[in-house]
């Protein structure tokens, strides 16, 4: 689950981690009573953003025309009319694609006098199977683009889970930073802190880009969060009412809060042919075929290991929903699941919806045959897939002809 800008600060500075002084707000008079309480509090400069569950808010284009979703205000009037400008409008970024998200909260926060910025990530190293600490000199670059370019500038610190981050290699990544010697403690501090948050909150990611070097109107200078995005594992939401309680449902698509109803991995996409599988791995290899023989997936559904009856039948309606879709493709490897079930629970779901597309099932595994027979002996027209390969080669043709 991704959360908003403003709740991630909110996670971290409970944790001990210094971010801007800032609130978050949704209508126009709120941003302009947050700016008149910043500026009256001592700052100089304030900083307006966007708060959409997507990358790119600075380069990004309104609908409307109006450039940017990140805004430098120097008056509490400024904000009023950029706010104005932002609320209720649809901002297109490289990660919302045209349709862009409607803008229905904003930050108003301190604009911090930056001095230098870093890259800093918490995030599971998926081959050793433990937590990873992640910095970069290169802050408020994407790091995809200075792992390409200059790897050398990316500093990485595996965290053994049964003791924590330790401070000596807190400090070891501070001084990987090059921040300045006095502030080495601090910086060593706010990195633990930042690690404590990942583990505190199951996070399967934490990312501060720009973590900065800032200093204040006296002069003094210190370590800030400037920015920051928490990304929750699903799973472990049972364990945090709170942050549970942050999801945003204006963020996502309508069709996935269906599916996390009836605890369906569903992320629609553009294509035109439904896939219906079951783990996340066979879902990613069957678009993956399918793109092969020339079609298009219109999702990634991953139904789990262990399926009902009940929740074959919502994928189907949750596939249909999709006016794109010009085909099925059921795609089942019968380990945990039983092939037997998988079939009634197509068959009921085929008739429940009447349906009048193309539908390819191909059953592997587990009963596996009495599968194949219940499938045989519905009287429905369900196309076989002798193999992965078969099935998909049959609903990419079987799609090209449906209306």
């Amino acid at each position: 689950m991704n959360i908003h800008e403003f709740q991630a600060k909110q996670l971290l500075a409970a944790r001990g981690v210094t971010v801007p002084a800032e609130e978050p707000c949704k209508s126009v008079e709120e941003a302009k009573s947050v700016a008149e309480r910043l500026l009256a509090d001592g700052a100089v400069l304030l900083v307006l953003k966007a708060q959409i569950h997507a990358g790119g808010r600075g380069k990004g284009t309104f609908k409307s025309g109006f450039q940017g979703g990140v805004h430098l205000c120097k008056s509490a009037d400024e904000v009023v009319e950029k706010a104005e400008a932002m609320l209720g409008e649809f901002l297109v970024t490289k990660q919302t694609g045209e349709a862009g998200r409607q803008v229905n909260a904003l930050l108003v926060a301190a604009a911090e006098k930056i001095l230098k910025e870093f890259y800093l990530a918490v995030l599971l190293d998926r081959k050793k199977g433990c937590p990873l600490v992640m910095v970069s000199t290169e802050g408020g670059m994407d790091i995809e683009e200075v792992a390409e370019k200059t790897p050398e500038k990316i500093i990485r610190e595996t965290i053994n889970p049964a003791f924590g981050m330790n401070s000596y290699q807190a400090r070891k990544v501070a001084v990987g930073l090059a921040v300045p010697p006095n502030l080495i403690g601090a910086a060593a501090k706010l990195i633990q802190n930042v690690y404590r948050t990942y583990w505190d909150t199951d996070a399967s990611l934490v990312e501060i880009n720009p973590l900065c070097l800032v200093e204040d109107g006296e002069g003094k200078q210190n370590i800030s969060a400037v920015d920051a995005k928490i990304s929750i594992d699903d799973n472990a939401l049972y364990r945090h009412k709170d942050i549970a309680a942050m999801r945003d449902l204006g963020e996502e698509s309508p069709l996935e809060i269906e599916a996390s109803k009836f605890d369906l991995n569903y992320i629609k996409l553009d294509g035109n042919i439904a896939c219906l599988v079951n783990g996340a791995g066979l879902a990613m290899a069957t678009m993956d075929i399918i793109k092969y023989f020339g079609g298009n997936p219109a999702n990634f559904l991953d139904v789990g290991g262990g399926a009902s009856k009940e929740q074959v039948t919502a994928a189907f309606q949750i596939i249909l929903s999709d006016l794109n879709v010009r085909g099925i493709l059921v795609n089942i490897f019968g380990g945990i699941m039983q092939c037997d079930v998988i079939a009634e629970g197509i068959v009921a779901a085929a008739r429940e919806t009447q349906l009048a597309l193309p539908l390819v099932v191909r059953l592997e595994g587990n009963s596996v045959e009495i599968g194949k027979r219940i499938l045989a002996e519905s009287g429905l027209t369900i196309i076989n897939g002798e193999s992965m390969a078969d099935a998909a080669e049959k609903i990419v043709a079987a799609a090209g002809k449906a209306v």
